[in-house]
């Protein structure tokens, strides 16, 4: 299953892992699924870039008007963790979801 095919020069290290990890794991190798990967490691940065400035400067600033507000960069990592993970979406990618209810397991659950 799967074989390798060299990610997009421009892309973060951890980006390229996951590149390499999904284009092998779910053998990506058609035009529009590696533009589509592609694109959504793209966002995948954008929103790490995003968060790093949120992480250094906090979610809120002050305008020159001395108002409070959502930073600018908010908007950027929730825009771009969306199409990160729309981008996982369109890709189709089979993901083993859990069949557990929500909330803590009971006592005798086990896997």
């Amino acid at each position: 299953m799967g074989r390798t095919i060299k990610p997009p020069p421009g892309i973060s290290q951890a980006a390229k892992k996951l590149w390499g990890a999904l284009t092998k794991e779910y053998d990506i190798g058609d035009p529009a699924g590696l533009a589509i990967l592609t694109a959504g490691l793209e966002s995948f940065d954008r929103a790490a870039e995003a968060k790093k400035i949120l992480d250094a400067e906090g979610p809120v600033v002050t305008d020159r008007w001395g108002q409070r507000k959502s930073h600018p960069a908010t908007t950027v990592e929730l825009a771009s963790r969306a199409a990160w993970l729309n981008a996982i979406r369109m890709l189709n990618l089979d993901v083993e979801v859990s069949n557990r209810s929500p909330g803590r397991p009971p006592a005798n659950w086990q896997e």
